[in-house]
């Protein structure tokens, strides 16, 4: 109790508490609440994640003292990946001064908070997950699912195959061994309506979670000898399902994953039994982009790290970054309507997340260059980008495997629409208007 009476007093008297996380929040401080998971057996993947985050921010206070003199605070609140946990997270933060998004880091708790925010006007930052057709900002004026959807993902691995059977997949089999949660569910419609598009056989094999065991979906798998298997998995699946392929004989240059199934953790441990797996990427990692670099000088070098020095530019890690670029992005582009040197309100954010235009200028000036392609964002738009690789195992690291493709939204669109106008019926919702947009 005294900790909290001096805290409470702090924050009478409007003295600093700190550039680092505080419990609270001052009123001339921009506040992150960081839902993270470092137990349970996602921890390999959230850890990282949570870690360039946290890392990010750490860096924007070092270097440049805040986002215009308004310093950043932040707290972490653990979920284990749990969706009730997380709703729980976000009901202790949403009221905090200063509060700026939420980024759930799970898709399950993304689903659980979508109605909540409505009322809350508080956004949710969803990057490469979450709901697919919140790429609508009309119907949901409060997901951004910036990058990326498991629509488009899905859409791109599809495009990949076809370019390797010269434009035809008719009498293919692809099989989806998926997380059995909405995660894993999420891809299934684009693939449905691809395989009736494109003439393959689509087979669904779920992996009850978290996926440490998964001997009878590889059964399904030799029995059907499907030609690719599209791996839509998460924490200790990913390489439970590398080991059950090699134990099975499954060829990994066979296998696609998603961009949560592409990272170090997921590979470290096969090593040489997962050379020739693929997944997506939607970023690059290493540590010679400049905004590494500025995390390692302005924060580990002085032993401030959140993380092991040596994760800093994995994968995972510079996704978290990215993420918390974009969300002091939208920050920053806000204040340039609302008021430099302001703490902006969810509300405010939200327009800076709708008018965020990441050129090649700005992500130079970022230290972004090669890490992540331009993003263009509206009111109708919370997506803003869809360019995406393809990486692949070589057994000691990942490399690049082919060029940057694009969702077609040809496809994409018309399904998004659909799935938007369907939610706004059952919810009783109606669709913002470009004037609501403007205000």
């Amino acid at each position: 109790m005294k900790f909290r009476s001096l805290a409470l007093a702090c924050l009478v008297a409007g003295t600093a508490l700190g550039a680092t996380g505080t419990a609270f929040a001052q009123a001339k401080e921009q506040f992150f609440p960081l839902l993270s998971y470092r137990t349970g057996p996602y921890a390999p993947n959230g850890t990282p994640w949570a870690n360039g985050k946290q890392d990010y921010l750490k860096m924007i206070n070092a270097r440049d003292g805040g986002i215009n003199g308004v310093k950043l605070t932040w707290e972490e609140c653990e979920t284990g990946y749990a969706t009730d946990r997380g709703v729980e997270c976000y009901e202790r933060l949403k009221g905090r001064p200063g509060v700026t998004l939420f980024d759930p880091q799970a898709t399950g708790i993304t689903f659980a908070l979508t109605d909540k925010v409505v009322n809350d006007k508080i956004p949710l930052l969803t990057l490469g997950y979450g709901l697919s057709v919140a790429q609508d900002g009309l119907a949901f004026p409060w997901n951004f699912p910036l990058m990326g959807s498991y629509w488009t993902g899905a859409d791109v691995l599809i495009q990949h195959i076809m370019k390797k059977e010269n434009g035809n997949l008719k009498g293919k089999k692809i099989a989806l061994v998926y997380h059995d949660s909405p995660f894993g569910k999420e891809p299934i419609p684009l693939l449905q309506e691809r395989a009736r598009m494109n003439g393959f056989e689509l087979s669904l094999i779920p992996v009850t979670a978290p996926g440490v065991e998964q001997k009878a979906a590889w059964l399904q798998v030799r029995q059907q000898r499907p030609d690719y298997v599209l791996l839509w998995g998460w924490g200790v699946m990913n390489s439970t399902a590398l080991k059950e392929a090699q134990a099975t004989g499954y060829p990994r240059d066979k296998m696609y994953g998603v961009w949560w199934a592409g990272a170090e953790p997921d590979v470290k441990d096969v090593g040489e039994g997962a050379k020739g797996y693929n997944a997506l990427n939607l970023n690059s990692s290493g540590t010679q982009p400049k905004v590494i670099q500025d995390i390692l000088k302005y924060v580990h070098d002085k032993g401030q790290g959140t993380g092991p020095k040596d994760e800093v530019g994995q994968v995972l890690y510079t996704r978290g970054v990215i993420i918390q670029a974009l969300s002091i992005e939208a920050v920053r582009r806000a204040q340039e309507r609302f008021g430099k040197g302001k703490v902006m309100t969810p509300e405010q954010v939200r327009w800076g997340l709708e008018n965020l235009n990441l050129d090649q200028k700005r992500l130079d000036q970022l230290g972004l260059a090669g890490v992540m392609r331009p993003l263009s964002t509206s009111c109708s738009d919370h997506m803003g980008s869809t360019w995406v690789r393809v990486q692949t195992w070589d057994g000691s690291k990942w490399n690049f495997s082919s060029d940057w493709y694009q969702a077609d939204e040809q496809i994409i669109k018309p399904m998004v629409k659909a799935g938007a106008e369907k939610y706004l019926a059952e919810k009783k919702l109606t669709a913002r208007t470009a004037a609501q947009c403007q205000s």
